[in-house]
C-alpha cells in the first residue's frame, strides 16, 4: 500500500485550487493500492480520507505560511509517507503541484497595471519576499522529484526562472465532472434563471465566475462590453470591493446590462443561462471555471496569461487576447455577436474540447506519475 500525503493549507469550497484537491482526493481514494491522507489547517468533510491538522497560531500572512510549512513538514516526517504532494510552497516535498503558478512571474505581470506608488508598495511587502524565497528553496531542494503543472504555460515559467530539467515536469490539466457540467444545463435552467434575473431569452449573455475581481479582470470585461451594444453580463462571485465594480458599471452606462449575483453555492444554473464565458484575467495558471464553462458548451473569452487558453482555438471554441488589450477583447466580443448563427457550432466545439478532461482521466495521469516515482 502506497501512502500519499496531500498538503493544502485550507479549503474554501468555492476556490479553484481547493476544488482540484477535493476532486483529486475523491478520485485517488477510489483507486486500489493507494492510501491518501490530507495535511491541512481546515478541510471539508472527506469520507475515507485521514486528515492531519496543521494549525499553529499565527499573526500575519508571513507567519501564517511559515508556521504551516513547519507544522506540515513535521507531520509528514513523523508519519513517514511514501510520497508527499504539496499544493503549497514548502521546501522538502516530493511533488509540488504548481496550481498557483510562479509568484515571481505574477509580480512581474502585476507591475504592468500598478502606478509607481503601487509598484513601490508591492516591492516593500515582506510577504512577496517570503513567497519568492520559499519558492526558490522548494524548486531547488534535492528531494523534489516532480513538478505537476496544470498548464504548459506554468511549466515554461518555472523552466525560465529556475532552470529545472525537462524530466522533472508533468503537465496534467484540471479534471472536470463532464456529466455535472454539461450543455443540458441550458435546457434545465435557462428559462427559469433568465426570468429570475430579468434577462430576455434572446439577450446575448456573458458569464463571469470567480473571486478576486481585480486580478481576474471584471473591470476589463465591463470596459470591453461597453463598446458592444446589447451584450449582457452576469458576475458570480464574492469580492470585498464589489461596490466599486457596480459603480464602474453605472459610470459606463451598463447598469441595466450587468447583474452582480455574489457568491453562489451552486454555479451550474448560471452556466445554463449563459451564451459564453468571459475571464479576462491578468494571471491564472489554469482556472477550473474555464474548463467547467467549456464542458457546458460555452465558448471562452480569456487571455494569453491564462493557462486555459491552451484549450482555445480562436474563432472555433473561443477567443484569446492579451490581458491588457481591451480593444482586442471588444473586437472579439463584437465578432462573436455578429456571428450568432454559428453559436451552435461554437457550443459543440467548446464541449468537445473539455470532454477528454474527465476526473477519471486526471486521476489516471496522477497515478501514472506516482508509479513512475515509486
Amino acid at each position: 500500500m502506497t501512502r500519499l500525503a496531500i498538503v493544502r493549507q485550507k479549503y474554501n469550497p468555492a476556490g479553484g485550487a481547493e476544488r482540484f484537491v477535493s476532486r483529486a482526493l475523491a478520485a485517488l481514494s477510489a483507486q486500489g493500492g493507494l492510501e491518501v491522507s490530507l495535511i491541512a489547517r481546515k478541510w471539508e468533510a472527506l469520507s475515507g480520507i485521514r486528515a492531519f491538522a496543521a494549525n499553529p497560531f499565527y499573526l500575519g500572512s508571513v507567519w501564517r505560511d511559515w508556521g504551516f510549512a513547519r507544522a506540515a513538514r513535521a507531520i509528514w516526517q513523523r508519519e513517514g509517507f511514501d510520497l508527499v504532494q504539496s499544493h503549497e510552497r514548502i521546501a522538502g516535498c516530493d511533488i509540488y503541484r504548481a496550481g498557483d503558478g510562479v509568484h515571481r512571474h505574477w509580480l512581474h505581470l502585476r507591475r504592468r497595471v500598478l502606478s509607481p506608488l503601487g509598484r513601490l508598495a508591492l516591492c516593500a511587502n515582506p510577504y512577496h519576499h517570503y513567497v519568492q524565497w520559499m519558492e526558490r528553496r522548494m524548486f531547488l531542494h534535492p528531494r523534489l522529484k516532480t513538478v505537476i503543472c496544470n498548464s504548459h504555460m506554468v511549466k515554461r515559467e518555472i523552466q525560465h526562472y529556475f532552470a529545472l530539467p525537462e524530466q522533472r515536469f508533468t503537465v496534467i490539466y484540471n479534471g472536470v465532472d463532464t456529466e455535472a457540467f454539461h450543455p443540458r444545463l441550458r435546457e434545465q435552467h435557462r428559462a427559469a434563471m433568465r426570468a429570475q434575473w430579468q434577462i430576455a431569452d434572446d439577450a446575448p449573455l456573458l458569464l463571469y465566475v470567480g473571486s478576486g475581481f481585480e486580478r481576474k479582470g471584471v473591470a476589463r470585461a465591463l470596459r470591453a462590453m461597453a463598446g458592444v451594444p446589447s451584450l449582457q453580463l452576469m458576475v458570480v462571485g464574492h469580492d470585498k470591493h464589489a461596490r466599486r465594480y457596480q459603480a464602474l458599471a453605472q459610470t459606463l452606462g451598463l447598469a441595466d446590462r450587468v447583474r452582480f449575483a455574489g457568491a453562489q453555492q451552486d454555479v451550474k444554473p448560471f452556466y445554463g443561462m449563459a451564451d459564453a464565458f468571459i475571464l479576462p484575467t491578468l494571471y491564472d495558471p489554469f482556472p477550473n471555471v474555464c474548463v467547467e464553462a467549456l464542458a457546458c458548451g460555452l465558448p471562452l473569452f480569456t487571455t494569453l496569461q491564462c493557462g486555459a487558453a491552451e484549450l482555445v482555438q480562436s474563432g472555433d471554441n473561443g477567443w484569446v487576447a492579451d490581458a491588457l488589450d481591451e480593444a482586442a477583447l471588444t473586437a472579439q466580443l463584437a465578432a462573436w455577436l455578429a456571428g450568432r448563427e454559428g453559436w451552435p457550432q461554437l457550443a459543440q466545439k467548446a464541449r468537445q474540447s473539455a470532454e477528454p478532461l474527465t476526473l477519471s482521466a486526471m486521476a489516471a495521469e496522477l497515478l501514472r506519475c506516482y508509479r513512475q516515482l515509486l
